[in-house]
């Protein structure tokens, strides 16, 4: 600022499916011979999954880039930049409305659907992950340039992919390393061409403790992918778009409240008059540099949540990863940044990495394709032995 019914990431829920599929063949379903079925589902899949990846990469980008702007021009509260990460959940009522009650679930019986405290304690929990990390992010981002700010970012995929290894049993092939290590080393990069007069905007306590909190803003962002993957793995199992608004909705609630809380209590709201005043850019920028922000974070979360649902917790952050070049570059329009060479790498960087991760998944995709053959191979078999 996940819900498959497998132990897995998405390979093995699909392969799942595909036993499954098969068992009910031999059972003499006969409404189940048409294969042809899962290719759409699974045309459907990359589509949507498509969808989640731009808005994870536009979101996260607009987020970070307003972020900035909001302190650069005169904006100083802390509480005030962390609120807008959530506040806007109400832009995605409309949809959550509009979306189907019917659901996709399990074929087992033994499959209950949680109740309404179990989804409010999980709702609650996320909440206060969220809240506590986008402070994290927002004492980061004002302390620290865009680009060591992305970099320090990237150290939350080797969190996820340790958290996704114990909570989430992911594998990791040597096409996922090979996307996990060029995707930091891309952030890396980033690192080497920050500015010494950038740095030095701040004091070396001030800049310390901006890399202490993205670090920390970090991992607990990762533990919060791997969680939620396997609460919705072992709780909710469901598969549908109403799940995904229901999670970002009512833990960007939770962590509203909390937020909100805390700008009273620390009384930086009797400052927001002046600071709106003083904005550099006028009140009415004032106003929507945090409305932009506030709506660009939903968009990302519903990109990151849709991440997790359709594939996994360690794909949803190497995505967000794949971004985190792109604000540093986009500084170059709207704020005049200097274009380096370390920009350029570190974006081809990151797009290399982002396709082995994708590869890798073809590879899942094809391994499942040959499960499913297998399956209607034997089954005919079986017919023909029957006749």
């Amino acid at each position: 600022m996940c819900f498959c019914a497998s132990q897995n990431s998405f390979s093995d829920f699909t392969m799942e499916k595909a036993q499954e599929h098969a068992l009910d063949i031999k059972g003499y379903h006969k409404e189940d011979l048409h294969l042809n079925v899962p290719s759409i589902k699974q045309y459907m899949w990359w589509l949507q999954v498509g969808i989640y990846i731009v808005f994870v990469l536009s979101g996260q980008a607009i987020g970070v880039l307003l972020g900035r702007l909001y302190f650069d021009k005169g904006g100083n509260s802390e509480w005030m930049a962390t609120l807008v990460q959530n506040i806007g959940f109400p832009v995605l009522l409309p949809l959550l409305l509009s979306s189907p009650s019917k659901t996709n679930t399990s074929k087992s019986d033994n499959d209950k659907q949680p109740s309404v405290l179990v989804l409010a304690s999980i709702y609650v929990f996320l909440g206060l992950l969220l809240a506590a990390e986008c402070m994290l992010h927002s004492i980061g981002l004002k302390y620290l340039p865009v680009s060591t700010y992305s970099l320090i970012c990237a150290s939350q995929l080797a969190f996820v992919a340790l958290f996704s290894f114990f909570l989430n049993s992911q594998k990791l092939t040597p096409f996922i390393l090979n996307s996990l290590v060029l995707l930091t080393i891309s952030s890396i990069i980033l690192v080497m061409q920050t500015d010494a007069e950038e740095t030095n905007k701040t004091s070396k306590k001030k800049f310390a403790v901006g890399v202490i909190c993205t670090i920390a803003g970090s991992a607990l962002c990762a533990f919060m992918l791997s969680i939620t993957q396997l609460i919705f793995q072992k709780v909710v199992k469901q598969e549908t778009f109403k799940v995904i608004l229901d999670l970002s909705i009512y833990e960007s609630l939770v962590a509203t409240l909390v937020i909100t809380v805390g700008l009273f209590v620390s009384g930086e709201w009797k400052s927001l008059k002046s600071e709106m005043e003083e904005f550099k850019l006028g009140k009415a920028s004032y106003v929507m540099t945090l409305i932009w922000t506030a709506i660009s974070w939903q968009i990302f979360e519903i990109g990151c949540n849709g991440l997790i649902f359709k594939v996994s917790s360690l794909f949803s952050n190497s995505i967000g990863v794949v971004g985190l070049p792109v604000p540093p570059v986009l500084a170059v329009i709207f704020f005049h940044d200097k274009i380096t060479g370390a920009k350029v790498v570190s974006l081809f960087l990151a797009f290399w990495g982002f396709s082995s991760y994708v590869y890798q998944h073809y590879l899942d995709d094809l391994k499942s394709k040959n499960e499913v053959g297998a399956s209607s191979s034997e089954v005919d078999e079986d017919n023909n032995e029957v006749k």
